[in-house]
């Protein structure tokens, strides 16, 4: 893509969203336009260093509005469509599932519907070069035994409301890649973590209840498996795809990084211990307690990322370890962002009790 080409990022205030339109506004100076409705979890404080950016402009509306969608298209009109707009805590789509299918389901075909009607006005070159790319998760494909790995052959079988909402809009942009030949890309990542992550994720959850003195709550036995993956190894990733992908493909992206959650928490406790050592001398790994698991909770993720880096020449590059204390770190020199966002509706308590 061009210095002058426009790319259309949708939810681009979220963690990851705000992450990638970062490195695209650093790395790759393409313009950028962050159609972002600013729930709970999209926080413009993400993207604050770009607010004298002429190459970045933010649109407050949602994917749900079909007429805010189309007039974003018609105004800026952009090379490429990257949807990170979700709902996607787990948690949340228990307690209320129907907000999922509202935004992950509804919303990604408004979407869709309005790319299509974009792109019939566009001339044979614009729409060739023209791509749909939905950032979506390995949760689609359900949970794996002991053994084995999520590839792009894996057949979907989500287990909760949310990965339910997101493997029925991968779907949608599959059918519409086909049926109507607008030129989508999937692809489907293992758990993130980094900088700007809202504070109900694992991670910074765990981050946060450890800085405060409170218990660090881990699920069940804690050895539910998953690969993490530095989220700014995901934000190549999905460049790579989005200006080498072939039309019509999936790619699974993967931190090569298995590791249970109790693993996580402990080692996250250890840097703390190193980092911020509590008052009392005792480690923030006496803190941690157990609580009954979540429904529904899947027991192990692993992704084979050999098609991305054999077809993209993408791997990973942050190793877990050092990936995890470059986070703690982030947190750390950044409480003041994370007392913000964690201000509102959500305080750090438990959600997705049914």
């Amino acid at each position: 893509m061009h210095a002058d080409s426009t790319v259309l990022v949708t939810g681009g205030a979220g963690f990851i969203g705000s992450n990638f339109i970062h490195q695209l506004r650093s790395k790759s100076r393409c313009r950028v336009v962050n159609l972002d409705a600013l729930t709970y979890a999209g926080n413009p404080d993400n993207l604050a260093d770009l607010a004298s950016d002429s190459g970045y402009s933010f649109v407050h509306g949602s994917i749900t509005d079909a007429d805010c969608v189309a007039a974003t298209l018609r105004t800026h009109r952009p090379v490429a469509i990257v949807n990170f707009a979700a709902e996607s805590h787990v948690d949340r789509s228990i307690d209320n599932p129907l907000s999922f299918v509202e935004t992950n389901v509804v919303g990604v075909q408004i979407l869709l519907d309005a790319a299509r009607e974009f792109t019939a006005g566009l001339n044979d070159a614009e729409r060739q070069k023209f791509r749909f790319l939905q950032v979506s998760t390995d949760e689609v494909f359900g949970s794996l035994g002991a053994t084995g790995t999520f590839s792009e052959n894996t057949h979907y079988a989500p287990n909760s409301p949310y990965a339910a909402s997101k493997a029925a809009a991968d779907h949608l942009v599959q059918a519409t890649g086909t049926t109507f030949g607008l030129p989508t890309l999937i692809t489907n990542c293992s758990n993130n973590y980094g900088p700007y992550q809202f504070p109900e994720k694992l991670i910074p959850l765990m981050i946060q209840a450890a800085l405060n003195g409170r218990p660090l709550p881990v699920y069940g036995d804690g050895m539910q498996i998953r690969d993490w993956l530095h989220v700014s190894d995901h934000c190549q990733a999905l460049w790579r795809v989005l200006t080498a992908g072939e039309v019509g493909r999936t790619y699974c992206v993967g931190g090569n990084s298995e590791v249970p959650n109790i693993t996580v928490v402990q080692t996250m406790c250890d840097i703390l211990d190193d980092l911020a050592p509590r008052a009392d001398g005792q480690s923030h790994r006496t803190s941690i307690t157990y609580v009954t698991d979540r429904p529904g909770q899947d027991r192990r993720y692993a992704i084979d990322a050999s098609r991305i880096a054999d077809e993209l020449s993408w791997e990973p590059e942050q190793t877990f370890r050092c990936g995890l204390r470059n986070t703690v770190e982030w947190y750390l020199a950044n409480q003041s962002w994370c007392d913000r966002v964690s201000s509102g509706a959500y305080r750090g308590e438990r959600l997705g009790l049914g």
